[in-house]
């Protein structure tokens, strides 16, 4: 561990062994800035994690958080961030994959007085139609390629933040990383500014398989609506609840306006439609679930599939 401070920590979760993380590890070995890189990996134990301390030669510093049996992303994640010590935290996943220029232009980005700074993404797994409705549901707002400048939401999972501002929601900060989109509209209401770095990208993994696509669209679409309407009356949430089957038309149409940008694969449409609206009537389904039942168990049903996202893919990520 060297003597400075490092200049963002990169938080990442493995629910079981280091295997699962080695190629995300890899990618970021991989950065011009990888000696200013802290790694944080957190892991139900450092002996079920199983690493070689070669694996992080290179970056500035590294520390394991053990949190022994964790059932949700968002505990795992802020556990990782409550141990992280450079001023930027970024977030990243086990099945995306940062391009060597990535932490470079976050850092230097964060240099300016922004809360949050994300990334472009790419779809890691372009070879299916499920695998580009599942990205165009789940990162299409971000597409590579796409302008750089503010925005009002960062795509989940895969954005920095300063270190001081998430200490600012650390009793809340479990709640809030159930859907990224509530901490960035609370990010907002405070008068944070958040913005879009197309000069980092990341390769994220969708999936490929529609049976394992299913019940992840439920569980997700539940946790987020549940997450949304935490602190709603009743009424408010039926309300909503009521008119969530106009989501997958608005959201369509955003989706087509979208793809049909320059550089986009619009080339797709229509014949990504049918997957589109398959996939956007289950995330209906979740939403209207979480709306009036609350999460449930459904943070839990959702963690397993957050990780070994190879196993449900049709081809190998590029």
């Amino acid at each position: 561990m060297n003597g400075a401070t490092a200049e963002m920590s990169v938080v990442i979760v493995t629910p079981d062994c280091f295997e699962t993380i080695r190629k995300t590890i890899r990618h970021l070995r991989a950065q011009t800035a990888k000696d200013r890189l802290e790694v944080v990996i957190v892991a139900p134990s450092c002996a079920q994690l199983g690493l070689d301390d070669g694996e992080l030669e290179g970056f500035h510093q590294f520390r394991i958080v053990e949190v022994g049996d964790v059932r949700s992303i968002s505990s795992a994640h802020a556990a990782g961030i409550r141990q992280a010590s450079a001023p930027v935290v970024a977030l990243s996943e086990d099945h995306s994959f940062p391009e060597p220029g990535w932490a470079q232009a976050l850092i230097e980005r964060h240099r300016q007085p922004w809360a949050a700074v994300g990334p472009a993404v790419r779809n890691a797994n372009p070879d299916g139609l499920i695998s580009w409705a599942d990205f165009l549901l789940g990162y299409g707002a971000w597409q590579d390629p796409i302008p750089p400048g503010e925005i009002d939401h960062l795509p989940g999972h895969n954005s920095s933040y300063k270190r001081s501002v998430l200490q600012d929601h650390d009793t809340e900060l479990e709640s809030m990383l159930e859907a990224e989109y509530l901490l960035h509209e609370a990010l907002r209401a405070e008068g944070h500014r958040l913005y879009l770095e197309s000069a980092a990208k990341t390769a994220h993994t969708n999936f490929g398989r529609l049976w394992q696509w299913i019940p992840y669209l439920v569980h997700a679409g539940r946790v987020f609506a549940a997450a949304r309407a935490r602190r709603w009356p009743m009424r408010r949430r039926l309300l909503y609840a009521g008119g969530a089957p106009l989501i997958p038309l608005v959201r369509l149409w955003r989706i087509r306006a979208g793809i049909r940008q320059p550089g986009r694969p619009s080339h797709l449409w229509p014949r990504v439609v049918p997957p589109l609206l398959f996939g956007l009537v289950f995330d209906t389904v979740g939403q209207m679930l979480g709306y009036v039942l609350g999460a449930g168990d459904a943070a839990m049903r959702l963690y397993p599939f957050e990780f070994h996202r190879d196993r449900h893919t049709a081809g190998q990520p590029r």
